[in-house]
């Protein structure tokens, strides 16, 4: 009864149009107050306990990170090293926005700041070489969605922080997968351009690669720096996001010098903007997570589990559907700090691994940000394009279907998840 009248609550408060972060604080406090004992002083002490944690530190560090190299030209890099390899396939700039879109993702942790970054850059190129404006918007869109699967992403960041999990384990976990996704809207996009007989670029030569290359491998060396350092022991992955932050601010204002000093107090401020929206999310849902804790509803749910004798495959599929559901109505931040609570301990007690169920729950997400009506990916990229988004999500078709079978890949092969990890070492 209990749990009825906190989502009946939660729900109602978010049709009003009430931001999330401030539904969830509303929703338990108005619950604790007026259904419950609990002393005011345990609410005080478990928001203080759930933020003292070191791995959120993470957040706001790879935020500034991307930030700097979303304002400081390390994606127009990017796009150029990616199309002097592939720009002469069929769709060679598609190609080139997919490869962009991986490589950026792996250096901002960021979906939005990736189609933002990549977008504003490679679509334009595009409508002027001559390809349809839907077939870029639909490329970029979606690709852009590696942003929140690929290490180092803020999403693992949050799940590894809201589930006591390994974030250096969630970050290895993601390549394998990040790699098949990226491959697989790749593939649809060399062949959608093959059977419209799309434009494709002149063959780069060696040298030209080099340059590319050259020019852009500042940008390239940040992935190597934070992952070889997480995995060769130098720093932990809250340590790795300061110094991705620091390289960052080095080789845009530096090295490339595309972002001056007096810019950069700007880029902090949005830095902070987004890290404080971010953080407020978080603390309120460690207040959702106290109060369905209290109320012992994910145990009442795992006990109704075990009487109806799900099997795993089931369980799996019914995770799949509440979180596609709810990517129609929220953000995956949101989704995540408030699903993850109550379906991580289900999940261990049926023996779901729990980085297999991190990885899971991120490409429902970005699944969901890749369709109606909230998905953000679809916002951003309308407002590149110029389409609205009816018209957007036509676009997207094609890739989107590609995401969802790459989801029940993701959903019933563990090992696409788990099998990097557990050659490394890091998962059992």
């Amino acid at each position: 009864m209990s749990a009825l009248i906190i989502f009946v609550l939660l729900f109602a408060l978010m049709l009003t149009g009430m931001p999330i972060s401030i539904s969830l604080g509303l929703t338990v406090l108005t619950f604790l107050f007026t259904m419950t004992q609990v002393p005011i002083e345990s609410v005080g002490l478990k928001l203080f306990s759930g933020l003292d944690n070191f791995g959120i530190m993470a957040i706001p560090f790879f935020i500034l990170a991307g930030t700097f190299l979303t304002r400081g030209g390390v994606a127009k890099r990017m796009i150029n090293f990616t199309v002097s390899l592939v720009g002469h396939w069929p769709g060679g700039l598609g190609l080139a926005g997919v490869a962009a879109c991986a490589l950026f993702a792996a250096i901002c942790g960021s979906s939005v700041a990736t189609v933002a970054a990549i977008g504003s850059i490679i679509l334009p190129a595009m409508v002027e070489q001559g390809f349809p404006k839907r077939f870029g918007a639909g490329v970029i869109t979606t690709s852009g969605a590696l942003g929140i699967l690929v290490p180092p992403s803020i999403i693992l960041v949050l799940y590894g922080v809201s589930t006591n999990s390994s974030i250096g384990a969630l970050f290895m976990a993601g390549i394998v997968p990040g790699l098949i996704l990226a491959l697989m809207l790749a593939t649809v996009t060399w062949f959608i351009a093959w059977r419209n007989d799309y434009p494709r670029l002149p063959k780069a030569t060696w040298r030209q690669r080099l340059h590319a290359l050259h020019d852009g491998i500042w940008g390239l060396m940040l992935v190597v720096i934070v992952l070889g350092g997480i995995y060769s022991g130098v720093f932990t992955p809250t340590e790795a996001a300061a110094v991705a932050a620091v390289y960052s601010f080095v080789i845009t204002v530096f090295v490339y010098r595309e972002l001056k000093l007096s810019e950069v107090p700007k880029v902090l401020l949005q830095a902070a903007n987004l890290s404080s929206m971010l953080l407020y999310i978080i603390t309120n849902a460690v207040l959702f997570s106290f109060l369905m804790t209290h109320e012992q509803i994910p145990q009442a749910m795992a006990a109704w589990i075990v009487e109806q004798h799900f099997s795993v495959w089931l369980f799996l599929l019914v995770i799949n559907v509440i979180l596609l559901l709810a990517g129609n109505v929220m953000d995956p931040s949101s989704i995540l700090l408030i699903m993850a609570p109550i379906l991580f301990p289900l999940a261990v007690n049926l023996g779901v691994n729990p980085i297999h169920l991190g990885i899971l729950m991120v490409v429902n997400m970005e699944v969901g940000l890749c369709h109606p009506p909230v998905g953000l990916n679809l916002y951003v990229g309308s407002g590149i394009a110029r389409m609205g988004i009816s018209e957007m999500t036509i676009a997207v078709l094609p890739w989107l279907c590609a995401m969802l079978i790459f989801l029940v890949m993701i959903t019933y092969i563990p090992e696409i998840s788990l099998w990097l990890p557990r050659l490394l070492g890091v998962v059992h």
